[in-house]
Protein backbone atom coordinates (compact mmCIF):
# COMPACT_ATOMS: atom_id res chain seq x y z
CA UNK A 1 0.00 0.00 0.00
CA UNK A 2 1.49 3.39 -1.16
CA UNK A 3 2.32 5.89 1.93
CA UNK A 4 -0.20 8.71 0.68
CA UNK A 5 -3.69 5.69 0.03
CA UNK A 6 -2.73 4.77 3.96
CA UNK A 7 -2.04 8.54 5.45
CA UNK A 8 -5.49 9.15 3.31
CA UNK A 9 -7.16 6.07 5.48
CA UNK A 10 -5.85 6.99 8.84
CA UNK A 11 -7.26 10.55 8.21
CA UNK A 12 -10.61 8.75 7.26
CA UNK A 13 -10.27 6.99 10.34
CA UNK A 14 -9.77 9.90 12.42
CA UNK A 15 -12.58 11.95 10.71
CA UNK A 16 -14.81 8.52 11.34
CA UNK A 17 -13.73 8.56 15.23
CA UNK A 18 -14.09 12.51 15.31
CA UNK A 19 -17.61 12.65 13.98
CA UNK A 20 -18.83 10.14 15.73
CA UNK A 21 -17.32 11.57 19.16
CA UNK A 22 -20.76 13.69 19.03
CA UNK A 23 -22.60 11.27 19.34
CA UNK A 24 -20.93 9.76 22.22
CA UNK A 25 -20.46 13.48 24.00
CA UNK A 26 -24.25 13.77 23.30
CA UNK A 27 -25.28 10.11 25.50
CA UNK A 28 -22.82 11.08 28.09
CA UNK A 29 -25.05 13.96 28.47
CA UNK A 30 -27.70 11.84 29.81
CA UNK A 31 -26.13 10.33 32.77
CA UNK A 32 -23.52 13.00 33.70
CA UNK A 33 -22.95 17.26 33.30
CA UNK A 34 -20.72 18.61 30.93
CA UNK A 35 -18.03 19.44 33.14
CA UNK A 36 -17.77 16.37 34.66
CA UNK A 37 -17.79 14.76 31.42
CA UNK A 38 -14.90 16.74 30.13
CA UNK A 39 -12.89 15.91 33.30
CA UNK A 40 -13.10 12.09 32.95
CA UNK A 41 -12.73 12.43 29.04
CA UNK A 42 -9.73 14.73 28.78
CA UNK A 43 -7.94 12.99 31.90
CA UNK A 44 -8.36 9.60 29.86
CA UNK A 45 -6.98 11.53 26.30
CA UNK A 46 -4.10 12.49 28.93
CA UNK A 47 -3.43 9.25 29.82
CA UNK A 48 -2.77 7.89 26.53
CA UNK A 49 -0.23 9.82 25.36
CA UNK A 50 1.71 9.79 28.66
CA UNK A 51 3.77 6.40 27.04
CA UNK A 52 4.91 8.48 24.30
CA UNK A 53 5.83 10.89 26.41
CA UNK A 54 8.82 8.85 28.80
CA UNK A 55 11.40 9.68 26.07
CA UNK A 56 10.92 13.51 26.51
CA UNK A 57 13.63 15.42 28.74
CA UNK A 58 12.46 17.77 31.84
CA UNK A 59 13.99 20.67 29.74
CA UNK A 60 11.51 20.66 26.55
CA UNK A 61 8.72 19.71 28.91
CA UNK A 62 9.21 22.65 31.11
CA UNK A 63 10.07 25.03 28.37
CA UNK A 64 6.67 24.07 26.22
CA UNK A 65 4.17 24.57 29.34
CA UNK A 66 3.43 28.35 28.76
CA UNK A 67 2.04 27.39 25.20
CA UNK A 68 0.39 24.30 26.82
CA UNK A 69 -1.40 26.05 29.13
CA UNK A 70 -2.30 29.01 26.55
CA UNK A 71 -3.61 25.88 24.26
CA UNK A 72 -5.46 24.13 27.22
CA UNK A 73 -7.27 27.56 28.27
CA UNK A 74 -8.72 28.02 24.72
CA UNK A 75 -9.41 24.06 24.80
CA UNK A 76 -11.11 24.13 27.93
CA UNK A 77 -13.39 26.88 26.76
CA UNK A 78 -13.89 25.64 23.48
CA UNK A 79 -14.77 21.79 24.59
CA UNK A 80 -17.03 23.50 27.70
CA UNK A 81 -18.94 25.63 25.20
CA UNK A 82 -19.48 22.54 22.61
CA UNK A 83 -20.13 20.21 25.68
CA UNK A 84 -23.16 22.52 26.96
CA UNK A 85 -24.59 22.67 23.51
CA UNK A 86 -24.81 19.37 23.26
CA UNK A 87 -27.34 19.38 26.29
CA UNK A 88 -30.05 20.93 23.87
CA UNK A 89 -28.73 19.79 20.34
CA UNK A 90 -28.22 17.28 17.93
CA UNK A 91 -25.24 15.36 17.51
CA UNK A 92 -25.18 16.39 13.21
CA UNK A 93 -26.14 19.97 14.34
CA UNK A 94 -23.48 20.17 16.65
CA UNK A 95 -20.88 18.46 14.13
CA UNK A 96 -21.55 20.83 11.37
CA UNK A 97 -21.34 24.10 13.18
CA UNK A 98 -18.43 23.18 14.95
CA UNK A 99 -16.73 22.30 11.29
CA UNK A 100 -17.35 26.32 10.79
CA UNK A 101 -13.72 26.52 12.26
CA UNK A 102 -12.29 25.59 9.69
CA UNK A 103 -13.62 28.95 7.72
CA UNK A 104 -13.06 31.04 10.60
CA UNK A 105 -8.89 30.16 11.21
CA UNK A 106 -8.18 31.61 7.45
CA UNK A 107 -10.80 34.54 8.06
CA UNK A 108 -8.88 35.43 11.65
CA UNK A 109 -5.58 34.88 9.51
CA UNK A 110 -6.53 37.77 7.11
CA UNK A 111 -7.35 39.93 9.94
CA UNK A 112 -3.76 39.19 11.13
CA UNK A 113 -2.79 40.35 8.05
CA UNK A 114 -2.07 36.37 6.60
CA UNK A 115 -2.81 36.28 2.86
CA UNK A 116 -5.88 33.95 1.95
CA UNK A 117 -7.40 32.96 -1.57
CA UNK A 118 -10.99 34.23 -2.90
CA UNK A 119 -12.10 30.60 -2.01
CA UNK A 120 -12.04 31.74 2.11
CA UNK A 121 -14.50 34.27 1.42
CA UNK A 122 -17.05 32.65 -0.85
CA UNK A 123 -16.58 29.53 1.60
CA UNK A 124 -17.47 31.83 4.38
CA UNK A 125 -20.86 32.99 2.99
CA UNK A 126 -21.69 29.78 1.71
CA UNK A 127 -21.04 28.28 5.47
CA UNK A 128 -23.35 31.69 6.37
CA UNK A 129 -25.97 30.47 4.48
CA UNK A 130 -26.05 26.90 5.37
CA UNK A 131 -25.96 27.57 9.18
CA UNK A 132 -29.23 29.55 8.87
CA UNK A 133 -30.84 26.93 6.80
CA UNK A 134 -29.82 24.67 9.46
CA UNK A 135 -30.48 26.47 12.67
CA UNK A 136 -32.78 29.16 12.14
CA UNK A 137 -36.08 28.81 13.35
CA UNK A 138 -39.73 30.00 12.46
CA UNK A 139 -38.75 32.71 14.41
CA UNK A 140 -35.89 33.38 12.59
CA UNK A 141 -34.05 32.97 15.79
CA UNK A 142 -30.99 30.55 17.08
CA UNK A 143 -31.55 27.97 19.69
CA UNK A 144 -29.09 27.86 23.01
CA UNK A 145 -27.08 25.04 21.92
CA UNK A 146 -27.13 26.36 18.75
CA UNK A 147 -25.30 29.43 19.70
CA UNK A 148 -23.52 27.80 22.32
CA UNK A 149 -21.60 24.92 19.93
CA UNK A 150 -21.12 28.12 17.09
CA UNK A 151 -19.60 29.94 19.96
CA UNK A 152 -17.12 27.19 20.45
CA UNK A 153 -16.23 26.57 16.80
CA UNK A 154 -14.76 30.80 17.28
CA UNK A 155 -12.64 29.24 20.32
CA UNK A 156 -12.11 26.32 18.15
CA UNK A 157 -10.53 28.29 15.47
CA UNK A 158 -8.21 30.64 18.13
CA UNK A 159 -7.18 27.22 19.62
CA UNK A 160 -6.31 26.69 15.59
CA UNK A 161 -4.40 29.41 15.59
CA UNK A 162 -2.31 28.85 19.02
CA UNK A 163 -1.13 25.68 18.44
CA UNK A 164 -0.16 26.64 14.94
CA UNK A 165 2.71 28.60 16.55
CA UNK A 166 2.92 26.49 18.83
CA UNK A 167 3.76 23.68 16.35
CA UNK A 168 6.33 25.95 15.35
CA UNK A 169 8.97 25.39 18.23
CA UNK A 170 7.62 22.34 20.23
CA UNK A 171 6.77 18.89 20.28
CA UNK A 172 3.11 18.33 19.38
CA UNK A 173 2.56 15.37 21.79
CA UNK A 174 4.16 17.43 24.76
CA UNK A 175 1.76 20.36 23.90
CA UNK A 176 -1.31 17.80 23.91
CA UNK A 177 -0.42 16.29 26.88
CA UNK A 178 -0.02 19.63 28.94
CA UNK A 179 -3.09 20.87 27.43
CA UNK A 180 -5.41 17.94 27.95
CA UNK A 181 -3.93 17.75 31.40
CA UNK A 182 -5.20 21.33 31.75
CA UNK A 183 -8.54 20.95 30.51
CA UNK A 184 -9.01 17.87 32.96
CA UNK A 185 -7.99 20.16 36.08
CA UNK A 186 -9.87 23.20 35.09
CA UNK A 187 -12.97 21.10 34.18
CA UNK A 188 -12.61 18.53 37.70
CA UNK A 189 -12.80 21.83 39.38
CA UNK A 190 -15.68 23.45 37.78
CA UNK A 191 -17.31 20.00 38.14
CA UNK A 192 -17.18 20.18 41.63
CA UNK A 193 -18.73 23.51 42.24
CA UNK A 194 -21.47 23.71 39.69
CA UNK A 195 -22.02 19.39 39.03
CA UNK A 196 -22.16 18.18 43.17
CA UNK A 197 -23.64 14.94 43.18
CA UNK A 198 -23.32 14.30 39.05
CA UNK A 199 -20.49 11.92 39.19
CA UNK A 200 -23.04 9.16 40.10
CA UNK A 201 -23.96 8.56 36.60
CA UNK A 202 -20.15 7.89 35.11
CA UNK A 203 -20.99 4.17 35.56
CA UNK A 204 -23.87 4.67 33.11
CA UNK A 205 -21.79 6.99 30.81
CA UNK A 206 -19.04 4.65 31.15
CA UNK A 207 -19.00 3.50 27.37
CA UNK A 208 -19.17 6.95 25.91
CA UNK A 209 -16.53 8.72 27.96
CA UNK A 210 -14.02 5.74 27.60
CA UNK A 211 -15.06 6.44 23.42
CA UNK A 212 -14.78 10.46 23.63
CA UNK A 213 -11.30 9.88 26.25
CA UNK A 214 -9.85 7.54 25.00
CA UNK A 215 -10.24 7.40 21.12
CA UNK A 216 -11.33 10.30 19.88
CA UNK A 217 -9.31 12.23 22.48
CA UNK A 218 -6.22 10.37 22.33
CA UNK A 219 -6.38 7.46 19.07
CA UNK A 220 -7.57 10.02 16.81
CA UNK A 221 -5.05 12.57 17.77
CA UNK A 222 -2.33 10.18 16.79
CA UNK A 223 -3.44 8.82 14.15
CA UNK A 224 -3.55 12.63 12.33
CA UNK A 225 -0.52 13.47 13.61
CA UNK A 226 1.39 10.18 11.71
CA UNK A 227 -1.20 10.92 8.92
CA UNK A 228 -0.28 14.18 7.95
CA UNK A 229 3.24 13.28 7.48
CA UNK A 230 2.66 11.81 4.41
CA UNK A 231 -0.80 13.13 2.87
CA UNK A 232 -0.69 15.92 0.56
CA UNK A 233 -2.23 19.14 2.66
CA UNK A 234 -5.76 18.91 -0.08
CA UNK A 235 -6.07 14.88 0.56
CA UNK A 236 -6.18 16.13 4.43
CA UNK A 237 -8.54 19.03 4.06
CA UNK A 238 -11.00 16.90 2.19
CA UNK A 239 -10.96 13.86 4.88
CA UNK A 240 -10.99 15.86 7.73
CA UNK A 241 -14.39 18.07 6.66
CA UNK A 242 -15.75 14.51 6.73
CA UNK A 243 -16.22 14.61 10.36
CA UNK A 244 -19.13 17.25 9.95
CA UNK A 245 -20.69 13.98 8.15
CA UNK A 246 -19.97 11.43 9.92
CA UNK A 247 -21.82 13.32 12.60
CA UNK A 248 -24.77 13.37 11.14
CA UNK A 249 -24.66 9.77 9.97
CA UNK A 250 -23.81 8.72 13.56
CA UNK A 251 -26.42 11.03 14.74
CA UNK A 252 -29.19 9.37 12.74
CA UNK A 253 -28.77 5.84 12.98
CA UNK A 254 -27.45 5.31 16.58
CA UNK A 255 -29.60 8.12 18.04
CA UNK A 256 -32.56 8.52 15.83
CA UNK A 257 -31.84 12.00 14.83
CA UNK A 258 -33.69 13.81 11.60
CA UNK A 259 -32.27 17.14 10.27
CA UNK A 260 -35.25 17.52 8.01
CA UNK A 261 -34.78 19.25 4.06
CA UNK A 262 -34.12 22.21 4.94
CA UNK A 263 -31.30 21.03 7.52
CA UNK A 264 -29.46 18.33 5.01
CA UNK A 265 -29.66 21.29 2.68
CA UNK A 266 -27.97 23.57 4.81
CA UNK A 267 -25.47 21.15 5.97
CA UNK A 268 -24.69 20.52 1.96
CA UNK A 269 -23.80 24.35 2.09
CA UNK A 270 -21.37 24.33 4.96
CA UNK A 271 -19.80 21.62 4.22
CA UNK A 272 -19.20 23.38 0.42
CA UNK A 273 -18.11 26.10 2.25
CA UNK A 274 -15.69 24.27 4.48
CA UNK A 275 -13.96 22.64 1.36
CA UNK A 276 -14.01 25.87 -0.69
CA UNK A 277 -12.01 27.31 1.94
CA UNK A 278 -9.63 24.66 2.82
CA UNK A 279 -9.37 23.96 -1.23
CA UNK A 280 -9.43 27.39 -2.89
CA UNK A 281 -8.64 29.61 0.05
CA UNK A 282 -5.38 29.61 -0.17
CA UNK A 283 -3.55 32.53 -2.42
CA UNK A 284 -2.74 30.73 -6.29
CA UNK A 285 1.24 31.38 -5.52
CA UNK A 286 0.57 29.52 -2.53
CA UNK A 287 -1.43 26.33 -4.42
CA UNK A 288 1.98 26.50 -6.91
CA UNK A 289 3.89 25.61 -4.61
CA UNK A 290 1.76 23.20 -2.69
CA UNK A 291 2.38 25.56 0.60
CA UNK A 292 0.36 27.82 2.75
CA UNK A 293 0.00 30.90 4.70
CA UNK A 294 -2.78 29.64 7.39
CA UNK A 295 -1.70 27.66 10.16
CA UNK A 296 -1.64 23.71 10.12
CA UNK A 297 -4.96 22.75 10.95
CA UNK A 298 -5.79 20.42 13.93
CA UNK A 299 -8.27 18.57 15.22
CA UNK A 300 -10.87 20.65 16.39
CA UNK A 301 -12.52 17.84 18.80
CA UNK A 302 -9.65 16.23 20.20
Amino acid sequence: MKLTYRADLLLLLAALIWGLAFVAQRAGMSHVGPYTFNAVRFTLGALVLVPFLTARRRGAFLSALPGGAQAGLALFLGASLQQWGLVTTSAGKGGFITGLYVIVVPVLGAMEGRRTGWGTWLGAVMAAGGLALLSLNRHMRFSHGDLLVLAGALIWAMHVLIIGRLMERFDALLIAFQQFALVALLSLGAALLMERGEHQGLLEAALPLVYAGVLSTGVAFTLQVLAQRQAPPSHAAVLLSLESVFAALGGWLLLGERLGGRGLAGCGLMLAGMLSTQLLGRPRRARKRGGSEDPPLVGPTP
